[in-house]
């Protein structure tokens, strides 16, 4: 190629970035123009129950007080959660919740529009769908009530597995979810919408199912094969008190001023800080330059809250240097009372917890071996489906539902027994091996013969 021929390819490609600069920013203007007309409204979901799991409703009513102070009015703000913590008889100061240690009290002036066993994936669909016939008599009965300028925070925080995210008794399929937000942009009911999501593989819930064209970001604690993590043990309180992600992102939150920071900026910071695993990002990336105020509350507070300051080391981080893998939790937590155990016989009562936890997960273990070998026939490939190194992104989704469903209807229940969806991989692997749902539902009845089964966390 000429001189002539190289300095004219270089004018073309200016003028082409020139162009989609200009474009995206046209865009994004456009985009801010029309998001102004409308509001803001929040779904806010902690999808467990239990002393132990302390951190899920921790971090949900941490993000409430976030967007109550930026400005949400509370009627644009729905919150679905269990409601057993702030006055567990294990706590020693009732009526409060802390998201990290000496926090302040994150449950002051909550708002609890589904609790105890109304908090279900059956009502937080019929919450987004804005079905407010289907919840008349149902806790406070109120619904996404969003209309097309306005723009939707989601925030959900449980226990997870692949294409799974728990409920305190049941389980809402990620297939599920994506119908409900296909549904919400097809009857014009947000502008913009955004989610983060707190859960193990919580990035199986997008992987392959949220569109990049639908005006939805969302974040995930970790992608599609990772746990997310546990942190801020307390051991006055004995539990975790807040998730990595959950508390970066908060903490974040905080103190920045939030018609200044972007989506964006936050994910890579959160990205960067959460090491313990891999915060993704989904959908409709562009929407990244988005001003967090559009989504969180565009008031500032007064007096922002300190965010704790500690050197870039994880060591020094109390919550990196605190944080543990969410199956791990009740082990943590086991392993903490034993520590702090002042008699012999109190530290022989938890060692013998930690015995009996590991033998039921064994348990647990050998019985999902037996169900695929079971399926396979192939006491070789059984072992080889049912190790925790070999997995697939799951592809064919109605062979991997009806499994899953299976499994939780006739094996363990998979809300209350957590442990048992670190073992969901082994049924994506046989769905995706070629084996049929009928298979492995024939098979649940011929191994799952053991009495109903005491919760295995």
């Amino acid at each position: 190629m000429t001189r002539k021929g190289v300095v004219l390819l270089a004018l073309v490609v200016v003028v082409v970035l020139v162009k989609a600069d200009q474009i995206a920013s046209n865009w994004l203007e456009e985009a801010q123009k029309e998001g102004n007309q409308g509001q803001v409204w929040a779904v806010l979901v902690a999808g467990s129950s239990g002393w132990y799991n302390y951190r899920h409703q921790a971090d949900v009513c941490h993000a409430y007080q976030i967007l109550h102070s930026h400005g949400i009015p509370d009627d644009h703000i729905i919150v679905m959660m269990y409601d057993d913590i702030a006055n567990n008889e294990q706590n020693p100061t009732p009526g409060k919740i802390i998201n990290r240690p000496n926090g302040p009290n994150v449950y002051e002036g909550i708002i609890k529009d589904y609790t105890g066993e109304d908090v279900t994936p059956e009502n937080f669909l019929k919450v987004l769908a804005g079905d407010k016939e289907g919840l008349s008599g149902v806790g406070s009965g109120k619904v996404l009530e969003s209309g097309p300028h306005d723009r939707v925070f989601i925030n959900m925080v449980d226990h997870g597995a692949p294409g799974i995210f728990a409920f305190p008794n049941e389980y809402l399929n990620a297939t599920d979810l994506s119908n409900a937000i296909l549904d919400l942009h097809n009857k014009k009911k947000y502008h913009q919408l955004v989610m983060y999501v707190e859960s193990c593989e919580s990035g199986s819930l997008f992987q392959n199912l949220l569109l990049d064209d639908i005006e939805v970001y969302a974040l995930s604690a970790s992608s599609p094969d990772q746990h997310s993590y546990a942190c801020y043990m307390d051991e006055d309180l004995m539990t975790y008190l807040g998730d990595v992600f959950s508390v970066k992102w908060m903490e974040d939150t905080d103190v920045e001023n939030l018609h200044q920071e972007t989506l964006k900026y936050q994910y890579n910071l959160v990205r960067h800080e959460v090491t313990t695993s891999t915060v993704m990002h989904w959908g409709e990336l562009r929407l990244g330059g988005q001003k967090l105020s559009r989504f969180l509350g565009n008031v500032q507070p007064h007096i922002p809250p300190p965010r704790p300051t500690y050197s870039p080391s994880r060591e020094d981080d109390p919550c990196l240097s605190s944080a543990i893998a969410s199956p791990d939790v009740p082990i943590g937590i086991f392993k903490a009372q034993r520590m702090q155990a002042k008699t012999p016989s109190a530290k022989q009562y938890w060692t013998e917890q930690l015995e009996a936890l590991r033998m039921n997960r064994l348990f647990m273990k050998v019985v999902m071996w037996k169900l695929v070998a079971e399926v396979t026939g192939d006491r070789n490939q059984a072992s080889q489906l049912t190790n925790t190194h070999h997995h697939h992104n799951i592809t064919r989704w109605p062979c991997y539902t009806e499994s899953v469903r299976a499994f939780h209807d006739n094996c363990f229940n998979l809300a209350k027994n957590p442990y048992a969806t670190r073992l969901l991989t082994s049924l994506v692997n046989l769905c995706e091996h070629g084996y049929e749902s009928e298979s492995v539902r024939a098979a649940t009845t011929a191994v799952c013969v053991h009495s109903e089964f005491s919760p295995v966390l």
